[in-house]
């Protein structure tokens, strides 16, 4: 990734570009499109109802569940308010406001 970056990539961390308009973000649509081409061709094994959609849920997911700050999944997701990464995702961070009040209260009994 960070070679197809260096080669590819734009300043604003876009890897993937507009075929026509490279100012412009890689259109949803495109990925789809390819998406449903491979469950068509049965060049993959695709499981019913999975969309293209699921992997970007996997991703927030994926880091979130091994500690990733929220502050910078947010930003990876394109959110421009993290209230939306943390609606979405919350509850797959379970522990942490019970471990923050406990470093908390720790703090002003110290």
């Amino acid at each position: 990734i960070e070679r197809y970056a260096d080669t590819h990539g734009t300043t604003d961390g876009y890897l993937l570009r507009h075929p026509q308009d490279q100012s412009r973000p890689f259109p949803h649509y495109y990925l789809n499109n390819q998406w449903q081409r491979i469950k068509k061709a049965g060049d993959a094994d695709i499981p019913e109802g999975m969309v293209i959609y699921s992997l970007r849920h996997f991703f927030a997911s994926n880091c979130l569940t091994h500690n990733i700050p929220i502050t910078d999944v947010a930003e990876w997701m394109g959110h421009k308010n993290i209230d939306v990464t943390f609606k979405t995702y919350r509850h797959l961070m379970p522990g942490t406001i019970s471990t923050a009040a406990t470093i908390l209260n720790y703090q002003l009994i110290a």
